[in-house]
């Protein structure tokens, strides 16, 4: 069974305390309503503590989309699919994981920067950029592997494997916000499973298809 619990990156103890609180909360409630006070009560420390170690809730959000990326690119590194010696078999492997995690509550396998980048896009550049850092950051590993799976597989498409892990980025955030927005996290489920059908058939389907023999086009002769 897939541990849907990442690993926590070891820092000072409140402020330690504060991410995780950022990361439960804003999950749950979203960046504007998420409270200074809130944070601290879900910490357990004092408002002094915040201050401390975060200049103001920016300060926090930008800390928290980078805490979000080293917490959960440790999680998805340490995972089994990147044993495959077929490049395709780790970006299904991949896919499977992600439909593994819905298992757990919508607020604990919803993602941190895609929550916050779509409140905040256009109103808080700096925690825009930290989310799309996050978001590029995680896709860009899985473009690795897209890569050379097109290699191995023949495609000479007119898209790019950027492109296509971007894409699996936008069909899992649009599959949370279908969670969220029905109550239930079968909807993502078959969002993820309509992913997976398409890449297989973009990579095996076309590949099968070149592989067949192309009718003549010669006259028989009588």
């Amino acid at each position: 069974m897939i541990n849907t619990a990442p690993p926590r990156p070891v820092r000072a103890p409140a402020r330690q305390k504060l991410l995780d609180a950022a990361v439960a909360v804003i999950r749950t409630k979203g960046y504007a309503a998420t409270t200074i006070d809130e944070l601290c009560a879900t910490a357990g420390v004092a408002k002094g503590s915040f201050f401390h170690h975060f200049r103001d809730k920016e300060a926090l959000g930008i800390a928290a989309a980078d805490y979000w990326s080293e917490m959960t690119g440790g999680f998805f590194a340490a995972a089994a699919y990147h044993t495959h010696p077929d490049p395709l078999d780790r970006v299904l492997g991949y896919i499977d994981f992600r439909k593994a995690i819905l298992s757990r509550q919508i607020p604990e396998f919803t993602c941190l920067v895609g929550t916050m980048v779509q409140e905040l896009y256009e109103t808080n550049p700096a925690i825009r950029a930290a989310c799309e850092a996050s978001i590029c950051g995680h896709a860009a590993v899985v473009e690795a592997d897209i890569a050379e799976a097109m290699q191995r597989y023949g495609l000479d498409a007119g898209w790019t494997a950027r492109s296509l892990a971007l894409h699996t980025q936008a069909v899992l955030q649009g599959g949370f916000i279908l969670a969220k927005a029905t109550g239930d996290p079968s909807t993502a489920v078959e969002t993820i499973d309509h992913l997976r059908r398409y890449l297989e058939l973009l990579f095996r389907g076309q590949a099968q298809a070149a592989a067949k023999p192309r009718p003549s086009t010669d006259n028989p002769k009588e």
